[in-house]
């Protein structure tokens, strides 16, 4: 795993997961939600280490606690009897760590897993931290904010594509480019919705910075998606795996990831500062 990939993968591990669940709102990820770093911690260091038993029985360690998130999300099911678009890109969101984790327990293990070869597994785990995790639950808290058209479209559209970008990877690469025009299609709508959001008044320049961001980030993000998926599906020269890890998953990190869910943040603090669950 490259060091570039790890730091990613670490900051998804130790930062984006955690802060997203706080701004779910929901009491019952409270616990898992503060335990998180037990199971985190191996984890980021599992990628550090040479392939082997020890790094295998770290990021196991972190597997269990992804499964446990995981399971969250039929109990949430059961108790909110909502089959809202918004409900689609939370309980998305819990169950994408841990297909990052399996990939991972494969990566650090040397096994080629369903037949992938060690560096796809490797990026699949960033993959489905951001790509995955991020983007459902930043596409569920736009909705959350603007319950329109629009907002339903990308609470749907995103963990649809997902799921697409993951079927494909069994099926065939015009799978995955279907996916990854879905998934596109919705993270865009999601941009457009939090750039509406930067030009309200009330909001600080900060908050507003970190948005805007954010929403320009996505923008060019996505378009290496599809650029990337378009030329697997088609033999068209297109962006190398390692082009798209400094780029597409660099930016949809720090970029869209990590602005979009500090600004989220500051919003929840800003509007309801005694439901704060930080």
């Amino acid at each position: 795993m490259s060091v570039l990939v790890g730091l990613i993968v670490m900051l998804g591990m130790l930062v984006v997961v955690p802060m997203g669940l706080g701004l779910v709102g929901d009491p019952a990820l409270d616990r898992i939600r503060h335990s998180w770093p037990l199971f985190a911690l191996p984890g980021a260091v599992s990628l550090w280490l040479p392939r082997g038993t020890t790094a295998t029985a770290l990021a196991l360690g972190y597997t269990l606690g992804t499964l446990l998130l995981a399971s969250h999300a039929p109990r949430r099911l059961a108790r909110t009897h909502s089959a809202r678009p918004v409900e689609a890109a939370l309980l998305t969101a819990l169950v994408t760590p841990s297909v990052a984790a399996l990939a991972l327990v494969a990566e650090r293990s040397g096994h080629e897993l369903f037949g992938f070869g060690l560096g796809i597994l490797a990026l699949t785990v960033p993959h489905f931290h951001f790509a995955g995790f991020a983007a459902a639950l930043v596409a569920g808290l736009v909705c959350r904010a603007e319950d329109g058209p629009a907002g339903r479209f990308a609470a749907l559209s995103v963990p649809l594509g997902t799921l697409l970008v993951l079927v494909g990877y069994f099926t065939g690469e015009w799978t995955e480019l279907a996916g990854a025009l879905l998934l596109t299609a919705g993270m865009w709508t999601v941009a457009l919705l939090t750039w509406r959001t930067v030009r309200l008044d009330g909001r600080d320049r900060l908050t507003r910075t970190l948005l805007a961001v954010s929403a320009g980030v996505l923008v060019a993000t996505m378009v290496l998606a599809v650029s990337w998926a378009l030329g697997e599906a088609t033999g068209l020269p297109h962006p190398t795996l390692t082009w798209m890890a400094a780029t597409h998953g660099l930016g949809n990190a720090l970029g869209f990831a990590l602005c979009a869910l500090l600004a989220r943040r500051r919003l929840q603090d800003l509007t309801h500062p005694e439901g704060r669950t930080a």
